[in-house]
């Protein structure tokens, strides 16, 4: 669709649609969309408040829904086995096609969780695909001047970015229906309860192997590097290059995971951020996990993912490494996005250097 051609009738509509009540903010016409560009992560990023035995989570479904209550039941297990109060937003199990409820509907959700005072904290209870078309009806504003605490991954990336933006540190880490191993916990624990400032490192199992170590750090351009993390799925934030809502990365630390895809849409993707200025920007680069990201009809006819990487960060010339438990995995670790962390692209680390919450 051409801006340029849009009537004035057009925009009108367009921004009568947009406009919604509890506190929702409205674009005012995709003329202003089009104006506006990535703006720089604010020096002083707002903290939100630390999680405490006792508070209540607001559980929020951005994208998908989950399937009964049932489901519901097992995510309260979960969020009391936390020391939380879980609150349930009121459409999580409604269902329009794919999502849980309109955009509108999920927005209000999200929204009037933010403001709720009873709320400490919010939680995505899964991903799936949707959060991106909440963004133009949520006020990052008034979030930003009394932030909580939103944790999610996947698709929720997208708030991530716009959180990040708008000045407010937020937790890209498991979503409320995921598994929560011991690993998973500990690392949300120690950055959500506690304000930690954990090092994570790559693991290295011992495997029978002769060489004895069966998930080694994969380094592709040596060194240390310090910025303000930003990031997350690969697919969601390559999908919001060119619109309001995608921070400047100058300066960060780019951190990636992916899921399902084959080695030629992680290469597209990765062109894709190179020819829109994105990784030639950045201090830094970690690449998580990439599950499932084969394509079974290949064969020695495809690169590999790790010589995809190889061959668009490398030439970065930034400290750049893969391997980092990031991603769709059981033990995934937390990271604040915008906060400061340094890594160490030879050790396969990632340091936190300032805590994610007050």
């Amino acid at each position: 669709m051409m801006i340029g051609k849009l009537t004035t009738a057009a925009l009108t509509r367009r921004s009568a649609l947009l406009q919604m009540g509890g506190g929702l903010c409205a674009v005012s016409s995709l003329a202003a969309l089009a104006r506006a560009a990535p703006a720089p992560v604010p020096a002083n990023m707002v903290r939100p408040g630390r999680l405490r035995n006792g508070d209540v989570l607001g559980l929020v479904a951005p994208a998908g829904f989950i399937a009964d209550r049932f489901g519901l039941d097992e995510i309260a297990a979960t969020v009391r086995a936390m020391g939380l109060e879980p609150r349930f937003a009121p459409h999580l199990t409604t269902r329009e096609g794919y999502l849980a409820g309109s955009d509108e509907v999920r927005a209000k959700d999200l929204m009037a969780m933010f403001a709720d005072d009873g709320v400490r904290g919010l939680m995505a209870v899964r991903g799936g695909w949707g959060s991106a078309r909440l963004l133009p009806y949520l006020d990052f504003a008034t979030i930003a001047r009394k932030p909580k605490l939103f944790a999610g991954f996947s698709d929720n990336t997208a708030l991530c970015l716009a959180l990040a933006r708008a000045g407010v540190v937020s937790i890209h880490g498991p979503n409320a229906a995921a598994s929560w191993p011991p690993a998973a916990w500990d690392s949300f624990r120690q950055v959500a309860f506690e304000g930690a400032m954990p090092t994570y490192s790559v693991a290295a199992y011992a495997g029978p192997n002769l060489g004895g170590r069966v998930s080694p750090v994969k380094t592709f351009h040596g060194g240390k590097a310090r910025g303000r993390l930003l990031g997350g799925n690969l697919a969601v934030l390559t999908a919001l290059v060119g619109t309001p809502w995608l921070p400047d990365f100058a300066g960060a630390i780019l951190f990636l995971e992916e899921t399902n895809e084959s080695e030629y849409r992680i290469d597209r993707m990765l062109t894709q951020l190179a020819l829109a200025g994105v990784l030639g920007r950045v201090a830094g680069v970690v690449f998580g996990q990439c599950t499932h990201c084969e394509n079974p009809d290949g064969g020695y006819a495809n690169f590999t993912v790790y010589e995809v990487l190889d061959q668009r960060l490398a030439a970065l010339g930034v400290p750049a490494f893969q391997g980092a438990m990031i991603g769709h995995v059981a033990g995934q670790v937390s990271l604040p996005v915008g906060a400061l962390a340094e890594i160490d692209a030879d050790a396969g680390t990632i340091r936190l250097l300032e805590p994610a919450v007050t």
